[in-house]
């Protein structure tokens, strides 16, 4: 789905992924879905604030692995960056901004980023959402009963084993 790029369309694709979420039949206040709702805004605004190109907009898609209960989150924008991020860079403790790929690596299974063609780039973040697991990358719960299907999408092969991304796991 394609948002704006620009603060209300990050607001609006962390709300996509909320009612997302909720329609798979996770209650919007979980901890799988505040963390789903965390990741995508903090990836939505990386591409609002970094990647933003006039007149071009950032697109989101989910993509739930019911085999490995993984949801894969991947932000899209237009800007080709030099320096693709592979590490959560440190910040400044009294900083104000900084942070938004420390709490990606702190709560996603595996993050990355690849060249998206013909222009621009994808920044990608995997949750396991498993109901018995909690924070630290391992997983996230908050799940009642199965999801329902979710726009017909799975991550059955996510698009890093497409791109030569570079990236991160646990």
């Amino acid at each position: 789905m394609r948002f704006p790029s620009s603060p209300h369309g990050a607001r609006l694709a962390r709300r996509h992924a909320v009612r997302w979420m909720e329609r798979g039949g996770y209650p919007p206040a979980s901890d799988a879905t505040c963390a789903v709702a965390l990741v995508v805004g903090e990836l939505a605004a990386n591409a609002v604030r970094h990647g933003r190109v006039p007149g071009r907009d950032f697109s989101l898609r989910l993509a739930l692995d019911r085999a490995a209960d993984l949801l894969r989150i991947e932000v899209a924008d237009a800007a080709s960056a030099k320096r693709l991020p592979t590490v959560a860079p440190s910040s400044h403790p009294e900083g104000e901004s900084g942070r938004g790929l420390l709490l990606v690596d702190a709560l996603a299974a595996r993050w990355g980023s690849a060249p998206r063609r013909p222009v621009g780039k994808t920044v990608w973040a995997e949750l396991r959402l498993r109901p018995d697991a909690v924070g630290g990358g391992s997983g996230v719960g908050g799940r009642r009963g199965e999801p329902a299907e979710l726009e017909g999408r799975s991550a059955a092969a996510p698009s890093s084993a497409r791109h030569g991304v570079r990236g991160r796991s646990r």
